[in-house]
C-alpha cells in the first residue's frame, strides 16, 4: 500500500473537506483522510498509484476548484 500527502488550497469548511474526501474516494482503490487544520488530503492507494494530474483532474470535476500542492 503507497500513501502520499498533499496540502489542499482553498477549502474553508467541513463541506469543502466533505466534497474533496468524496472526489478522492471516488476513484477505484483509494481512501482519503482530508482534514482542514491543516488543510491537506493524505491518501492512500491500494491498486493502482495515481499520479498528482490525475487526482487533481478528479477534484477540479467532481468536488470544484481546489489546488493540489505538494
Amino acid at each position: 500500500m503507497s500513501k502520499v500527502v498533499y496540502k489542499v488550497k482553498g477549502m474553508m469548511c467541513g463541506h469543502c473537506v466533505m466534497h474533496v474526501q468524496k472526489a478522492l474516494e471516488s476513484m477505484p482503490g483509494v481512501k482519503a483522510n482530508v482534514t482542514l487544520d491543516p488543510a491537506c488530503a493524505e491518501i492512500e492507494f491500494s491498486g493502482k498509484v495515481y499520479d498528482k494530474s490525475e487526482i487533481q483532474a478528479v477534484i477540479r470535476e467532481k468536488a470544484g476548484e481546489y489546488i493540489l500542492e505538494d
